[in-house]
């Protein structure tokens, strides 16, 4: 019995705590955007260019 004591406020603090931090990711923007970031994996993104080496210049370095 003397233990609900000690669980009702312990339980009072996690709850607020909980609380405080849902407040405070609303006001800083956490839940602003949900499509989005779910919807960045379907689309594709164009390809970066790769750049081939120029082996003529490579050999010119490498000869004598």
């Amino acid at each position: 019995m003397s233990v609900i004591f000690l669980l009702i406020p312990l339980s009072i603090i996690a709850a607020t705590g909980f609380l405080l931090a849902f407040i405070w990711a609303v006001r800083n923007g956490q839940y602003e955007d949900t499509a989005t970031p779910p919807m960045r994996a379907l689309l594709d993104e164009p390809a970066m260019p790769v750049k081939k080496p120029d082996l003529k210049k490579n050999l010119e370095r490498t000869e004598p």
